[in-house]
């Protein structure tokens, strides 16, 4: 077979949240972020950010590095990454 259906099925619950699907997204548009700019784009509490950023680490979609005070994060997961890309392309070329 040519998928590991546990392992996707664990990334799709990982991504099954509207706020962590919002910062895999915001990580596919930078090299790295910390929970700083997170907080303040997204609007929502910092320990809220943190929740669900353990998910996502937890899932090994992301990866966060100590920068001082500040961790940062990236998205870690190419197959994560390919998988929104493709369910972005129809809406940005959609001509209806």
């Amino acid at each position: 077979m040519c998928c590991d259906f546990e392992n996707l099925a664990f990334l799709f619950k990982a991504l099954s949240h509207p706020v962590r699907v919002q910062l895999v997204a915001g990580l596919m548009q930078k090299e790295e972020c910390h929970v700083n700019i997170m907080v303040e784009k997204l609007g929502l509490p910092q320990p809220v950010i943190s929740q669900h950023l353990t998910v996502l680490k937890a899932a090994r979609i992301i990866e966060g590095r100590r920068k001082g005070n500040l961790i940062c994060y990236k998205l870690i997961n190419d197959q994560v990454r390919s998988m929104l890309h493709a369910l972005e392309e129809p809406r940005n070329n959609s001509s209806l």
